[in-house]
């Protein structure tokens, strides 16, 4: 038998984030919940937040007042076709974070997204279609207010870590270090 002797280990470069504490079982419950369902819209909040910006680029390049109305029913069509029936699958709390997330990859709320593809009144009146499903379409994400994101944040980045997502770049990179402070 040979025995191979080695000059060097190789590290794993991984990223270290800080350890969560809970109070109770339920919070750890709550928090595989949260995770569950974080894991499951984020791939679509990047495809949708992907789209949403390459559709409004293109539309601000648009001169002609009927080629923009031409090219937002395609943009309709093509939201309806591609994310409608999923998105009906969505439970509300998915449905929310879908939304928080959307604000989280563009810094624009879907609403303002949705109000820049289309004019305001249909993104108002989409607004309260949500609102009836008890979602804002007008919904932030913001990690340092809500303690809900803040633990979307954790999960995401732990997710990104282990490799279970793939990476995008979001509109804010948060330091989850610096977060887990403010939390504590």
């Amino acid at each position: 038998a040979h025995s191979i002797f080695r000059n060097s280990i190789d590290l794993y470069k991984g990223v270290l984030l800080p350890k969560l504490k809970y109070k109770n079982s339920a919070q750890i419950r709550q928090y595989l919940i949260l995770k569950r369902k974080t894991l499951k819209v984020y791939s679509y909040a990047v495809l949708a937040s992907d789209r949403l910006t390459t559709l409004n680029q293109r539309l601000s390049k648009i001169k002609r007042r009927r080629d923009k109305k031409n090219y937002t029913k395609k943009i309709q069509k093509f939201i309806l076709n591609e994310f409608y029936d999923e998105l009906r699958k969505f439970t509300q709390t998915e449905g929310q974070i879908l939304i928080k997330l959307i604000h989280r990859q563009t810094g624009t709320s879907a609403y303002k997204l949705i109000k820049e593809i289309r004019n305001g009144w249909s993104a108002f009146w989409y607004n309260n279609t949500a609102r009836i499903f008890n979602m804002s379409l007008k919904k932030e994400f913001d990690p340092y207010i809500v303690e809900e994101d803040y633990l979307i944040e954790d999960i995401i980045q732990r997710a990104l870590r282990d490799k279970k997502l793939e990476y995008q770049d979001p509109d804010v990179v948060y330091d989850i270090f610096e977060l887990n402070k403010k939390w504590e």
